[in-house]
């Protein structure tokens, strides 16, 4: 014979299994119930129909066994991830930001073959992370906030989903803007050893970086690599000529001469580097032609007209009785001097000249300005 306390505690237990019973059944009904208005929401975009899932999900949530319910946090990191970025301002009332719900829901599913089989779903919270990090990265940079866009681009880059976002150029960009030089540079070396996502922007960019760095050798280094992936770049060529020219190898100048000419042959200042660079190596003929070619186009070039009479002294110098030379000389080192009366060089390479013809009258009055201009 069954006690009264017996019967009590065995009415008891059946009572708790019944409400346990009834709790799950509602938890279920409000995952599908959650997951039917979730489904609307994706194609409608109602903002309404989101929150009805979010009813439903946080509905679902209420026992303990409940928070590691796979097809609850399934649930919920959907509906939170799209939370995060359906609602940026952040307008509806929330216990935790829906970044950090999704994250909390994400950890949870840890069924390797249930994750399997809703990878899609999974794919798709990763996507509204991303998405939302980005709407963060954005306002903190109108803000003027590029330390907490760099965290936002850093956390959207560890989620790796792929996208448009240029999450690595932008990452290389706040480093170099809030002065990690080292990281950037290691970002934009990453960028640019993917041979199908490199940009010429991101070579310039590097080298750029080693350029304030006095790293001459890596700039030409990744400029060269340049040239072989962009051989028509115009950007990256004239880059790489600049670079030669600043640290004085004009042998490297020559050979890149012809393509640099073909984007802009009536460059003034790339004609005349032409020709000194080709005077640097010995080619004189083409010196001079190119030379003559900085006059025609700017007859009042001081370096143009300083050079090449500078190139015809140095062969009047090696033989006096030539005198087309001697003219040649006269005519370039005078309009140098007219151009730029006080320019020391033409002044003294006009000294050296009238002291070899013996024009002692106008050796004086070179000697006379170059006295006053070192009184100055």
């Amino acid at each position: 014979m069954i006690s009264f306390y017996g019967m009590l505690r065995k009415i008891l237990a059946i009572s708790v299994v019944f409400y346990i019973s009834v709790i799950v059944a509602c938890a279920q009904s409000n995952v599908k119930e959650g997951n039917n208005s979730f489904a609307l929401y994706t194609k409608t975009k109602d903002i309404a129909k989101l929150l009805d899932a979010r009813k439903y999900a946080d509905a679902a949530y209420v026992l303990k066994r409940d928070s590691f319910s796979y097809r609850n946090n399934l649930l919920r990191a959907m509906v939170y991830s799209s939370l995060a970025v359906a609602d940026p301002d952040r307008k509806q009332s929330y216990k935790k930001d829906p970044i950090d719900e999704t994250f909390l829901a994400l950890s949870r599913l840890n069924d390797k073959q249930l994750n399997f089989d809703n990878q899609p779903k999974i794919v798709f919270v990763k996507k509204q992370l991303s998405e939302a990090f980005l709407q963060k990265a954005n306002q903190a940079i109108s803000k003027g906030n590029d330390k907490e866009a760099l965290n936002m681009y850093k956390a959207l880059d560890s989620l790796k989903v792929g996208g448009d976002h240029e999450v690595g150029h932008n990452l290389a960009l706040l480093y170099e803007r809030l002065g990690q030089k080292d990281q950037a540079i290691a970002m934009y070396k990453e960028l640019v050893g993917n041979p199908e996502k490199t940009k010429s922007a991101y070579i310039l960019s590097l080298a750029k970086l080693y350029d304030s760095l006095g790293n001459p050798k890596d700039q030409i280094d990744i400029l060269l690599k340049g040239r072989e992936q962009f051989p028509k770049n115009k950007d990256i060529l004239f880059e790489l000529v600049n670079t030669f020219a600043n640290a004085g190898a004009y042998d490297e100048i020559v050979p890149l001469l012809d393509d640099a000419l073909g984007f802009e042959p009536g460059n003034v200042n790339l004609n005349y580097l032409a020709g000194y660079a080709n005077e640097v190596v010995g080619n004189r003929v083409l010196a001079e032609n190119f030379y003559k070619k900085v006059i025609s186009l700017d007859a009042n070039n001081y370096n143009g007209n300083f050079e090449l009479g500078l190139l015809y002294l140095r062969d009047f110098l090696e033989n006096p009785a030539d005198i087309s030379k001697r003219d040649s000389v006269q005519i370039y080192l005078l309009k140098a001097n007219e151009i730029d009366p006080n320019a020391i060089n033409a002044l003294k390479s006009l000294a050296l000249f009238y002291n070899k013809t013996g024009d002692f009258m106008q050796l004086e009055r070179v000697n006379s300005k170059l006295n006053q201009i070192s009184l100055y």
